[in-house]
């Protein structure tokens, strides 16, 4: 990574904990029901088509179990594709809106942020720093990420997963532990 793009990202970094020290959130849940949700938001990396399929199927299970679920998109180009997706479920952006040091800004990036989804999933395996952003002001009540020691004020539920592997796994992950957080205590009393 050159100097100048090593600049950019601290300067990023910096103004998002600024931002995120004037936020105030609530304390972070100690229980979770994948069952009670009802709104989730998910991010993720739309320049590979075969994620972009992934997420498609994704976004199916969770409205097969009646979820309203709506999906950020990011193109790492100054150019979003022409492509065949609902309006009312699918949102992108493109490097073309973001600032210099890589803040995105456009009315639909400040609704989703301002959406209370019940759930955001951050399905952003390779770090960019714009959905990054997006996650940490987003106003999502729990939130899941990839695992970055320094995410933790972020996240409600980090995943550690290798960087070799692909969003496929990613996403294996994060129904395995919302799973494993909604089985029932067990009382040994």
């Amino acid at each position: 990574m050159g100097l100048f793009k090593n600049i950019k990202l601290a300067i990023a970094y910096r103004t998002l904990k600024q931002e995120l020290s004037a936020i105030k959130r609530e304390l972070k849940p100690t229980k979770f029901n994948f069952n009670q949700i009802r709104t989730v938001g998910i991010l993720f990396d739309a320049s590979n088509p075969e994620d972009f399929e992934l997420v498609k199927r994704y976004l199916v299970y969770l409205r097969e179990s009646n979820k309203k679920v709506k999906v950020l998109g990011f193109f790492s180009d100054k150019k979003i594709p022409e492509l065949t997706y609902s309006k009312l479920e699918y949102d992108f952006f493109s490097l073309k809106e973001l600032n210099w040091y890589g803040k995105p800004s456009t009315h639909i990036i400040e609704n989703f942020i301002n959406e209370e989804y019940d759930l955001l999933i951050d399905l952003n395996i390779h770090d960019h720093f714009p959905l990054k952003y997006i996650a940490a002001l987003s106003k999502a009540k729990f939130k899941v990420g990839k695992y970055k020691e320094q995410d933790e004020i972020i996240y409600d539920m980090m995943i550690d997963s290798d960087n070799t592997q692909k969003l496929k796994y990613f996403l294996r992950q994060v129904d395995t532990y919302i799973a494993m957080l909604n089985k029932p205590e067990v009382n040994l009393n």
